[in-house]
C-alpha cells in the first residue's frame, strides 16, 4: 500500500493568526507537523497552502504545493492537490491537520492503511476514548459511534450516546457506558474527494459545523478504529501554544 499525505496550512487563522508559522523550539509549527509526517511510510508528504510566507518558510524542509485562497475548509484544499498532482480515485490521501506538531507518524499509518483494508468505504478516521465527563460534554470535543463493522454511525458535539439513566442520577459518573473522541484525522480516497467538493452542505453538517456530517448525509461509510497511539492535542488558541512551547522545552 502506498499513500501521500497532505498537510493544509492556511495562514489566515481566525483564533490565531499566522497559526503554521507559529515559533515552537525554534521552528515554523507547520514544519514540525511536516517532519512528523515525514517518519511516516507515506509515499511523499506535501504542504498545501495559499501564502507565499509558508512556501517560504518550508523551502529545503517538504514540497509546497500553492493553493486556491478561496477554500472554505481543508478538504477542498485537498481536493486541489489531488487535481493538480492528477492522482487516480483509488489514491489514498491523509488529511493531517497543520496544528498538530506532536502527531505520532504510527497514527497516519494506521488511517491509511484502515482505508485501504475496508474498499467498501472512502473514507477513514481515529478515535480514542473519554475518560473524564467534562470532556464528554465540552462542545468543542468531538464525539462518534460506530457500529460493530467500525462505521461510522454519526459524529456530534454532543454527548453522544446519551445514557438516560446513568446521567439521570450523576453526569460525572461515566460508568456503564464507553464514549469515544473524535480525532480529526482522516484518509481519504480521491474519487471521494471530487465528489465531495461538489455536494452542498448539509443541514447536520451546517447544524454541528462538522463537515464530516456531509459524506454521511451522501451516503459515504467513514471507517473508524481506535487509534494505536494517544494522539496529543492541536494547537488552536494562545493557550494551546504556550502550552506546547513550555512542554517542548521542558524534554530533554
Amino acid at each position: 500500500m502506498s499513500y501521500y499525505v497532505v498537510v493544509p496550512a492556511r495562514f489566515a487563522s481566525s483564533r490565531l493568526p499566522g497559526k503554521p508559522l507559529a515559533d515552537i523550539a525554534g521552528q515554523p509549527m507547520v514544519a514540525r507537523v511536516a517532519r512528523r509526517c515525514q517518519q511516516s511510510r507515506a509515499l511523499k508528504v506535501l504542504v498545501a497552502t495559499d501564502d507565499t510566507r509558508v512556501r517560504d518558510a518550508l523551502d529545503g524542509v517538504v514540497p509546497v504545493v500553492m493553493t486556491r485562497g478561496d477554500h472554505p475548509s481543508g478538504t477542498d484544499r485537498l481536493q486541489e492537490v489531488a487535481a493538480t498532482l492528477k492522482l487516480n480515485d483509488d489514491d489514498i490521501i491523509v488529511n493531517v491537520q497543520g496544528d498538530e506538531p506532536l502527531i505520532p507518524p504510527a497514527v497516519i499509518d494506521q488511517v491509511a492503511e484502515n482505508l485501504a483494508a475496508n474498499p467498501r468505504c472512502r473514507m477513514a478516521t481515529l478515535c480514542e476514548p473519554i475518560e473524564q465527563a467534562e470532556d464528554l460534554f465540552n462542545p468543542n470535543i468531538c464525539k462518534v459511534v460506530f457500529d460493530a463493522s467500525g462505521r461510522a454511525l454519526y459524529f456530534s458535539r454532543a454527548p453522544i450516546p446519551w445514557h438516560r439513566d446513568g446521567f439521570a442520577r450523576d453526569r460525572d459518573d461515566l460508568a456503564g457506558g464507553r464514549w469515544w473522541r473524535h480525532i480529526g484525522i482522516y484518509a481519504y480516497r480521491v474519487g471521494f474527494l471530487h465528489d465531495f467538493v461538489a455536494w452542498a452542505p448539509a443541514e447536520l453538517e451546517r447544524l454541528e459545523s462538522l463537515e464530516q456530517l456531509r459524506a454521511l448525509a451522501n451516503g459515504v461509510a467513514i471507517h473508524v478504529a481506535e487509534a494505536r497511539e494517544p494522539v496529543p492535542g492541536g494547537v488552536d488558541t494562545e493557550d494551546d501554544l504556550r502550552r506546547m512551547r513550555d512542554w517542548l522545552a521542558a524534554q530533554p
